[in-house]
Parts: C-alpha cells; sequence; structure tokens
C-alpha cells in the first residue's frame, strides 16, 4: 500500500510537472511577436531614377494642395483579437510630417501582416489660381465613432477611441483619429480638406470588425481608370451599423489639376521594368508555353474572315494586315494553320523568344503607375476536373487557340516602390500586396501559371474553380521553366506619352485572337460524364452548367485593348 501510494504520489508530481510544462509552452506560443510588429521593405533598394519632372520626387501637386506619402508611425491602440486570422488590428497616426505638412486622418491595418502601410499628409498651396479659401482647414469639432470601452477585447494601450471630424462648410474629411483617451483630440491634431479636393470612395480590403455592428476597411476611390481623377489616401473607413443612418462620409482626395507630372517617363519607366519585371514559373507538366505575337504570325498563324472561311491570309510579322479598329462582330478571328505538324508545333510556343508587352497607365489620378504585363500564349490547353476524390481530364474542354494573361505592377508615384501586384485569374484576379508576394532576384515578384490554363497565382498549390470539392482544377507549381519578363520587354502602350510610344499594328485588332467555337462541346462533356461513377453524374452536371464560356471553349479570346481593364482599373 505504501510503495502504490508513493507511486501514486510520484505520478501525481509527474502530472503537475507536465501540465506546467505544457502551459509554458503555449505560453511562450502566446507570447510569439505578431507579424505586425515587423516592417515590411522590399528585399532590395529602390534604384536611382534618371531625371524627370515629378516621379518618385515625395510630392505631388493636386492643382492647390500638395500631398506627400507618409510611412513611419507611432502606435496608438491595438486590438489584439478578430479581425484576419483573428489577430486584431493596430492604429497609428504619423511619427514625422514634413514642414508645412498636416495630418490628414489616422492608419490602420491588420496584425497579421507585417507593417506595411502609408497615408498622405496636405500642405496648402501658396496663390491657390482657383479659390481665395484655403485648401485645408481644422475641424470645428469631433464626434465619437466607436468605442472599445463596453467591449470585452483583448487590447493594448488602454481603450481606443475612434473620431470623426466635423468639417467646416465648405470643407470634407478624409480620415478619423485615433484615440486611447475619452477626451476629444485636439482641433489642430487634423485637417480636413476643401470639398472641391475631395471625392467619393468605396471599402476595398477588410481590415477589423465585430460581425455586423461595426467594420473597419481599407478605402479607395470610387471612380477608377485611367482618366479618373479620385486619389487614394492610405486611410481607413468604419461602418457602423449600429450608428444613425446620417453616419457621417468619409472622402478620398481628388487631383483637380488633373496634371500627369507624377508620371514617369519613358527612361524611369525602362528602369521599373528592370527593377520589377515579375518571374513566371510553369507547372512541370505544362507543354503549351508562351511566344512572341511575331513568332506567332511568321510561323502560320492566319487570318479569318466571315463569308470566306475558305481563303484565310496569313499575317504579316506585324500584324500590319489584320484589320484595324472596329469593334468585335464576329467578322474576322484568328486560327492555327490547318497543318498538323505545324499546328502541334505552334501550341507549344516559343519560349526561348518570347516576349512580354507592358501596358503603362496611370491610375488614381496619376499619383499610382501600374504597369500590366501582358503575355500571349498561342494556346490554351484542356482543362482538368475535381469530382470529389476523383480527377479527371475534361478532354478537349478548356482548349482555345490565342490565350492572353496579365500581372500588373501598382507603383507609386511618390517614391516609386511597389505597393502591390494583381494577378488574373481567369475572368477575375486579385491584388496582393508586396509584403505577401514572393520575389527573386531582388525586388522581381514570382507569379505562377496555372497548368495549361495559365491562370497566375502568388503561391504554388491547387486552387479549385467551384465548390463543395467539385470544380476546375488550377494546379501551380515551381517547374525548371521560367519566363523573365524583363529579359524581351516590349512596351506596346504608354498613352500618357504621347507619340513616344507606338502601339503595334496588332494591339488594335479588336476581333478575336482564335476560332469561336472549335469542337462539339457537348460531345466531349458526355464523354467525362461517361467515365464517372454514376453516384456523382449528378454533381457534375450541375457543376458544367456553371462553367463560365471561356472555360467551355464556345467564345474565341480578344487582345489587351479589348478587354476593361485597358483603361479601367482591374477586376478585383
Amino acid at each position: 500500500m505504501i510503495k502504490e501510494k508513493g507511486t501514486y504520489k510520484c505520478y501525481h508530481k509527474k502530472m503537475r510537472f507536465s501540465l506546467k510544462l505544457f502551459v509554458n509552452v503555449f505560453k511562450k506560443l502566446d507570447d510569439k511577436p505578431l507579424p505586425i510588429e515587423s516592417t515590411f521593405k522590399l528585399p532590395s533598394p529602390i534604384p536611382n531614377f534618371s531625371p524627370g519632372d515629378g516621379f518618385a520626387t515625395g510630392n505631388i501637386d493636386l492643382g492647390g494642395l500638395e500631398v506627400c506619402q507618409v510611412s513611419s508611425f507611432n502606435k496608438i491602440w491595438a486590438v489584439l483579437d478578430g479581425g484576419p486570422n483573428n489577430l486584431g488590428a493596430t492604429f497609428y497616426e504619423p511619427s514625422s510630417i514634413p514642414d508645412g505638412f498636416f495630418m490628414l486622418g489616422c492608419y490602420s491595418q491588420p496584425n497579421n501582416r507585417p507593417l506595411y502601410g502609408w497615408i498622405l499628409a496636405g500642405k496648402c498651396v501658396a496663390n491657390e489660381p482657383f479659390s481665395s479659401q484655403s485648401s485645408l482647414a481644422m475641424p470645428t469639432d469631433y464626434s465619437l465613432v466607436w468605442s472599445s470601452e463596453s467591449q470585452k477585447l483583448k487590447q493594448d494601450g488602454g481603450n481606443g477611441y475612434i473620431w470623426f471630424p466635423v468639417a467646416p462648410e465648405g470643407y470634407r474629411a478624409t480620415g478619423y483619429v485615433v484615440t486611447n483617451s475619452p477626451q476629444k483630440p485636439l482641433l489642430s491634431k487634423v485637417r480636413c480638406v476643401r470639398s472641391d479636393f475631395t471625392d467619393a470612395i468605396e471599402v476595398d480590403t477588410w481590415i477589423w470588425g465585430l460581425g455586423k455592428n461595426l467594420n473597419l476597411y481599407e478605402s479607395r476611390p470610387k471612380d477608377r481608370g485611367i482618366n479618373a481623377l479620385g486619389v487614394s489616401t492610405g486611410l481607413f473607413v468604419v461602418q457602423n451599423a449600429g450608428a444613425t443612418a446620417d453616419m457621417p462620409l468619409i472622402y478620398c482626395l481628388r487631383n483637380t489639376k488633373n496634371n500627369l507630372s507624377a508620371m514617369p517617363n519613358l527612361s524611369q519607366v525602362k528602369t521599373l521594368i528592370q527593377t520589377y519585371s515579375p518571374r513566371i514559373y510553369f507547372h512541370p507538366n505544362e507543354k503549351y508555353f508562351p511566344s512572341s505575337v511575331n513568332w506567332f504570325f511568321e510561323n502560320g498563324a492566319l487570318l479569318y474572315e466571315k463569308g470566306k472561311e475558305t481563303a484565310p491570309s496569313p499575317i504579316q510579322p506585324d500584324g500590319s494586315n489584320l484589320p484595324q479598329g472596329g469593334s468585335n462582330d464576329d467578322s474576322y478571328w484568328l486560327d492555327l494553320p490547318p497543318d498538323n505538324s505545324a499546328k502541334d508545333m505552334i501550341k507549344k510556343g516559343n519560349l526561348e523568344e518570347a516576349s512580354a508587352y507592358f501596358h503603362i497607365k496611370p491610375m488614381f489620378g496619376a499619383t499610382v503607375t501600374d504597369i500590366a504585363v501582358w503575355v500571349f500564349y498561342p494556346f490554351n490547353g484542356p482543362a482538368r476536373a475535381k469530382v470529389g476524390i476523383i480527377n479527371v481530364s475534361l478532354g478537349k474542354i478548356g482548349e482555345h487557340v490565342g490565350d492572353w494573361e496579365h500581372l500588373t505592377l501598382r507603383i507609386s508615384n511618390y517614391d516609386g516602390k511597389l505597393k502591390s501586384v494583381y494577378f488574373s485569374e481567369h475572368s477575375g484576379g486579385q491584388f496582393i500586396n508586396s509584403s505577401d508576394i514572393e520575389f527573386e532576384n531582388g525586388n522581381k515578384p514570382v507569379a505562377y501559371a496555372s497548368l495549361h490554363g495559365h491562370a497566375f497565382y502568388p503561391k504554388p498549390g491547387l486552387v479549385l474553380q467551384g465548390s463543395g470539392g467539385i470544380g476546375i482544377r488550377n494546379d501551380a507549381a515551381k517547374g525548371k521553366m521560367f519566363m523573365d519578363t524583363g529579359v524581351r520587354p516590349t512596351v506596346i502602350a504608354a498613352e500618357y506619352l504621347s507619340s513616344i510610344v507606338i502601339e503595334p499594328p496588332w494591339l488594335n485588332y479588336s476581333r478575336k485572337w482564335g476560332p469561336k467555337i472549335s469542337y462539339d462541346t457537348a460531345k466531349e462533356i458526355n464523354k467525362v460524364r461517361k467515365a464517372l461513377p454514376k453516384f456523382i453524374r449528378g454533381a457534375f452536371d450541375k457543376f458544367v452548367k456553371g462553367l463560365p464560356n471561356e472555360v467551355l471553349g464556345e467564345e474565341g479570346p480578344t487582345g489587351p485593348k479589348v478587354k476593361n481593364n485597358w483603361s479601367g482599373d482591374e477586376k478585383y
């Protein structure tokens, strides 16, 4: 009995020791620094740009309101739960602002990423030509939008308070002031902006929230495109369902001058391309690679005209005999040569001599430069589907001639830094912040092209285009074959540079780069259906009905200039 009791005591002590060790391990895990406690920096320094007007000089004149970009912050308050990855969010104010400039609002971002953001500060320009009123004014008061006092939240820095600056008549607020004190901020803390220097916003990426009652988002101009004048401020917007219906609005800025002085000149564009041109990795099983457009034409691509299908025309290497302008009216289309050996050769592309095509355009009131990097594939391969645990080839489904894909580099005109990259993914895509991107060879972003479909993803792996475990497979992996888009870059358009960049004739071909229908879709689908077990055929039928035309191959693709994002913002 004594021995058994001693054994019990020993076991009990061991159990207590194990429990203590277990608690200490979790405590250490809980004490692990949050990602936001580190600051993101691009892998390599920004290069020196050749002289120009206002690109990468730090300040931009919006026509009487000068703005600069601030990215050094002091922490005000943090919430440590909720938001992306349930890690909370942190709120900041600028730690230093250049002389003469004023804060327009506070900054916030989720804690699940390194600190990477920026906000704008504003300065009145002397002798404004259009108004006797200053472009900036102090608020007349503050209204409390939200407080954490009554919330059961993990907090760092006491309670948090979000204040809305009440603007004087003729002015608008562009951001909130955040404090860790219930006392109203000083009126001199922030500035409101004259109404004609403001524009409407909409919510963008989610920052943090408390379900339906309160949510914070990044903001972006509502009207976006190469001719839109809205300027992003980097500030957040609050949506509070618990507030009154008349909750005050936040605005972005507006480039009233509509000037392009902050856009890069051609020499600076070339430096940007060499610095940030993406590397595209292809799947190890990829068979269909990019080529240059000229190579595609020189090796047998043909121009077909409606009503004259039996007499297609060869295409000049520069596309100069392609019909120019017009609309996508099915009057013309391109196709591969009828000879099978020539056809098979062209389908494989020519990666060794492939070129990437660059379109340079102003965004956000010419405070941002978007560089769209277009890649041409002579052929898009067949799709594969995942139906539960079964992977099936879809035969010819997904195949089409002439595949255009693109990435877009979003670069700040204040400092020339890459802010984000847009990855086009079939009919949509996503902007990925630079802090979440893989880089190689300095500041070159890495993209992964999906097997056969060539959609771009920031990471390798499987992305399923569907739901419920059923969908088109988008497999991306780092094979040995890759394309450095900066090796043979061709700037095909930069409208803001006027006649300095000459557009190639093929760019203004607005019809299809492939035949409208290249196979019997119903027949191909039926082949696949018969090969499936009966118990999943119903789910497969439902999945097929939801496939877009681009996957079914019913419509030939159009070229870059016909896409909505040519003059507009990316679809995201």
